[in-house]
Parts: structure tokens; sequence; C-alpha cells
């Protein structure tokens, strides 16, 4: 043999492997002390990952089975606790990006407090033409009553300010916002808002709703580094917190490209199943249907919200009967009967999930109609959600258990809401407020999450107000209408699995079984086995997305 066939015969093998494609890649992550929900969704403990290097999850280990003999890397995780990847089944995620970078007034306890650290924010940005900020509730702060536009004046009033109330449904302007948007008491009140007045008829401050509009649409728009940044600290805020994964809720077109932009460029970490801010979103980012799965599982454009009522904090929540507090108010319905089942039966003709925004008992009364109706023509696995079902009259809860409807709610609303709710509702009301025993029994899948920036996104915490229907405080003492509380299963289930299924990702990711995707957090405590106030005081030491490490506690 000569030389040069020597040489040829050497190096033939190296050639081939190239043309095989790139060497594969493993890991094992090792000595674990992991709990999961297994196949049968059931609790099931293990202690090592084998994760392929797309992390997909090659095998589930547990003490005694036999490792792969040489993993590419090994990962030592000196057996400390992990557990799914916690999910969000509603939030806003641009919501919770631009709360962190403008006035975040949702700790103030008192309009005294807010005013102060309104003028402290304006004094510290001197630059900025707007004052924009959230958070404030007037409930939270024992007003009595919404703020005006003369007290905001008296924190910021060289420059237009305009902050959202607590839930997204009310916003607080001061004089001058309310000057460049030509508002004046001949304004008539939008088709589902409303516009508080004085008494001599004049805008008060608050605009309630669909009202909100006629102050936003003069506030100027973030520009695409805004968003890149928003998205940023949102992710940053979200990792921290163990969540790997979100419904967001109300997807506008530069929402998406925000998204796109970081998938593109390799900085979407996390996974985002998204329901767009009404049918024209829907169309423009879906086309025809909703999108592929991109980047590896990490964003899907799954259907559409659609907003039925407003909210209880400002009385926009759609009631079958009076407030308690406000006899004259029944809520504000955004949505005729026909204008609800046209929107709907536009998605569902192209296979869109259908999301539907409805807190009051009239507005889950109306969204379960229009479901019944919609079902006879719209067949096959719709998964038809219904976003909040915080007050449902009892008589109505056992439609949810047709049509594979999906009850989205968020517990620690519960506990938010507790005393307003009683205010708002009296007692006759309160056995059909935040049911979620009584929907599960229904038959319901329950999806949980925390609406956040409404609520802080912190699933642990959530998960012990489902179990107890408890707060912080320990209030009530034995939990407010506890027949409603959830096992610990089912509460788990809601932040993971059941999560999962109610955004078509099952099989996807959220259980960590063979075949999905293995995001996993790394906590400091057995929550299978810790008291509902241990599981609230989770820690979150590591987060991993796809067998990646993507957030470490102290970082």
């Amino acid at each position: 043999m000569t030389f040069r066939s020597l040489i040829a015969a050497a190096i033939a093998p190296l050639f081939a492997a190239l043309l095989a494609g790139p060497a594969h890649a493993d890991v094992l992550i090792e000595n674990v002390d992991g709990i999961r929900i297994d196949e049968d969704g059931d609790l099931d403990r293990f202690t090592a990952l084998w994760v392929d290097d797309d992390g997909t999850i090659i095998e589930v280990l547990d003490k005694g089975d036999k490792r792969p003999e040489r993993p590419t890397y090994l990962s030592d995780m000196e057996g400390r606790v992990i557990v799914p990847g916690m999910i969000d089944a509603h939030l806003h995620v641009m919501g919770i990006g631009f709360g962190a970078l403008t006035l975040d007034l949702s700790q103030t306890s008192s309009l005294e407090e807010a005013l102060a650290l309104i003028a402290e924010f304006a004094q510290a940005n001197p630059g900025r033409p707007w004052i924009l900020g959230r958070g404030w509730n007037q409930e939270k702060w024992g007003l009595g009553r919404f703020p005006t536009a003369e007290e905001l004046d008296s924190a910021v009033s060289d420059r237009p300010a305009f902050l959202e109330r607590v839930d997204g449904h009310a916003g607080w302007a001061n004089s001058r916002a309310i000057e460049m948007a030509e508002i004046t008491g001949k304004t008539k009140n939008p088709a589902g808002g409303r516009i508080e007045r004085d008494a001599s008829g004049a805008p008060s401050g608050v605009f309630v709703d669909a009202a909100a509009e006629l102050v936003q649409k003069v506030v100027p728009a973030p520009r695409p580094v805004d968003r890149d940044a928003a998205l940023y600290e949102a992710q940053n805020i979200l990792l921290s917190q163990g969540i790997t994964a979100v419904a967001d809720m109300g997807t506008t077109l530069l929402d998406w490209q925000t998204y796109r932009r970081a998938g593109d460029s390799g900085r979407l970490r996390m996974r985002i199943m998204s329901y767009a801010a009404g049918i024209e979103d829907m169309e423009v980012i879906g086309g025809t249907g909703p999108t592929p799965w991109l980047y590896e599982d990490r964003l899907r454009l799954n259907g559409v919200k659609l907003y039925l009522d407003g909210a209880l904090g400002s009385r926009g929540a759609w009631l079958k009967a009076p407030y308690t507090d406000d006899a004259d108010n029944t809520g504000l319905p955004l949505l005729t009967d026909t204008q609800l089942r046209n929107k709907m039966s536009r998605a569902a003709m192209e296979n869109y999930q259908v999301a539907v925004h409805a807190i009051g008992d009239a507005a889950n009364a109306e969204a379960l109609a229009a479901i019944e109706e919609l079902s006879e023509s719209y067949r096959g696995d719709r998964r038809w959600r219904i976003e909040h079902a915080q007050i449902v009259d009892p008589a109505d809860i056992e439609r949810f258990g047709k049509y594979g409807i999906i009850a989205s709610v968020q517990p620690v609303h519960q506990t938010s809401d507790r005393l307003m709710a009683e205010a708002r509702l009296g007692p006759e009301r309160l056995p059909g407020a935040y049911p979620w025993a009584s929907l599960k029994d229904a038959g319901a899948r329950l999806a949980l999450g925390s609406d956040a920036p409404v609520e802080r996104a912190a699933p642990f915490v959530g998960m012990a107000v489902a179990m107890t229907r408890i707060d912080g405080d320990g209030m009530p003492p034995g939990g407010w209408m506890a027949r409603e509380r959830l096992s610990r299963m089912a509460a788990w289930r809601g932040f993971t699995a059941d999560a999962a299924f109610a955004g078509f990702a099952e099989g996807r990711f959220g259980r960590l079984v063979e075949g999905e995707r293995a995001d996993f957090v790394v906590i400091d405590r057995d929550i299978a086995r810790a008291s509902p106030q241990a599981i609230r005081e989770t820690r979150v030491l590591e987060t991993w997305i796809a067998g990646k490490q993507v957030y470490r506690r102290g970082d």
C-alpha cells in the first residue's frame, strides 16, 4: 500500500463522521433530590436526568438505574431539590418589563405615600416627557373613592402623568395629560368605558376601561430599544421566580416583534405561549392559524384574548345584579352577545384557541353561553379558556365541565381582593366567589397564574394560597371560603402540567418526563412535604431551561 493510500485509509472515518453531522452531545444531571409529575399524573421521585443536546429528556433515572457511560457533560447538583419549571398560565410579559422600567406604586398603602413616591420619581427623572407607571389601588389605600387629577397635580404638574391602576382597568391622569388628550366635560363615555367626573361633570382624573384609551392615545409609544429592554427585565424577573414558561395574555404585534427579535438573536430564554390582543393582532401575527412552535419550543401564537368585562376593583366587572356598594351599577360589558360570538367564531374557524376575560357572574354566564353555542359548530379539542372566572353564579358552575373548558384562575387575586369582594358583592354572592374547588369538581381543568404585573409573579406563593386561601399575614384563620381550597397536587399541577395543557404544550414541557424539555428549578426545600407556609417562603436557587442554566441566585 502506498503512502497516499495509507493516509486516505486513515482519514476516511473522519470524513464519514463529518458527513454524518455534528457529534452527539448530552448531559447527565446527577445527584438530585428530584420530584416530578410522572406520565400517569402521579408524584414521582428521581435522582438524575439524562438530557440530549437539544434539551430533551432521554431518561429519568432512579437511584439504582444504570447511568450513561460517557456523557458529554456531567452536572452534579449536590443533592439539592429540583422540580419541574413553574408555568404561569396568565400574565402580561411586556407589562412586567415596563413596570420594572417605570414607576411602581403597587407597594404604596396610602394616597399620601403614593404622591410622595410620584414626586420623588418625577424629580429624579427630569428628562422624561411623561411620568408613567402603574400599581395604584384606592382600595388598598382605604380611600373610599378614586384619586383625582388635582391630587396628582400636587405631585407632578410640569409634565403630563398617566398611571394605570393595579388591575390595568383604569388610569389616573393629571390635568396636563387631560388637556393634551383634549378631554372635557362634553366628552362622552366611549363604549365599554367610563370617565369619572366631578360634581360639574368635568373629568375628575380617572378613566375606567375603554375610557383610558382617550389618554393613552397621546402617550408616546415606546421605541424598539425600550421594548427590548422591557423584555430583558421581564425575563430576569420571571426566571428568578422559577418560571420557565408563561401564557402571555394580550400580545400586540409590537410585542410579538419584540419576542421575535429576541428569538432571532438568541436572547429569548424562556417559553411564551402567546394570545393576541384581539382579532386584528391575531390575523396579522398568525395569518391563517396558530403559528408553529419557534426557537425550540420557546414561542408560539396559540390564540386570541377577548375582553368581555372589566375588573372588580374599578367596578367594571359585569354582574347580574347591582354592586352592593354601588346600587346603580352592574359593571361594564365590553362586547355585545353578537360581537362576542362573531369574534370567537372568527378565531375558531382558523383553529385559534379562544381565551375570554370574564370576572363578573354575568360575564361568566355570557362566556359559557357563547361556548355552548359555538361548540355545536366548532368541534374537536378546542380548549376554550375563561380567564379569571372570579365571580360565578353557583347555578353556572356545572357548565364549566362541558366542552373541555379551561378555568384560568389566579389564586393571589383572592387574598388581595377578599375585603373588597365582600364589600362589592355582599354575603349572598360570596358562595360563587373564586370557586376553584367547585370548578375543578365540575370537570373544568384549572390553569393557575398570577396576572402579573397586577400581582407579583410568584408561583410558590400562588401554590400556598391555592391550598389555604390565606394571605401572607395569616388571614383569615382557616382560610376564606375554605371549602374552595385546592389539594397540594391540584395546586402544583395548576402551575405545571395543567398550565402546559391549557396552552397546547403537553408533550413539550411541564412534567419532566421522557421526550419533554428539561425545564426545571432548583429550590431550597421539598415542596411535596413542606407546609403551605413553608411553600410560600420557597427560594429559587437556579432555573434551567432545556438542560441549560439560565438563572442562578446571586448572579
